[in-house]
């Protein structure tokens, strides 16, 4: 049996071309996902700019109902709701794209 294993010649040899081919592939792999992340990420930004930019506002009046003789029977009240900006409304909390910084010196 070891005879045969050595006399084996069905296998598949590493060589340094095949190394330096899979090493590139495997690069530009991590380069291509890292840009699908960074276009993910962007588009999803823009999906929550356009949900901060909706208007929630609103208001009802309100109504009432009264007799000939001027009693109020019953009444509803209107009511009125402002919506105000929130903190990230309009891309202003970016999570992308962080500004380039100098390394600091060595010790």
């Amino acid at each position: 049996m070891v005879r045969q294993l050595l006399n084996d010649e069905a296998g598949f040899i590493i060589s340094a071309e095949l190394v330096l081919v899979a090493t590139l592939l495997v690069i530009g792999l991590i380069v291509g996902l890292s840009e699908v992340q960074h276009a993910v990420v962007t588009e999803l930004n823009d999906v929550a700019d356009a949900i901060g930019e909706l208007n929630q506002s609103y208001f009802y009046s309100g109504f009432h109902k009264r007799d000939f003789g001027g009693t109020v029977h019953a009444v509803t009240y209107g009511s009125d709701f402002e919506d105000q900006r929130d903190d990230c409304d309009n891309n202003q909390c970016d999570i992308a794209c962080d500004a380039p910084t100098n390394e600091t010196p060595k010790r």
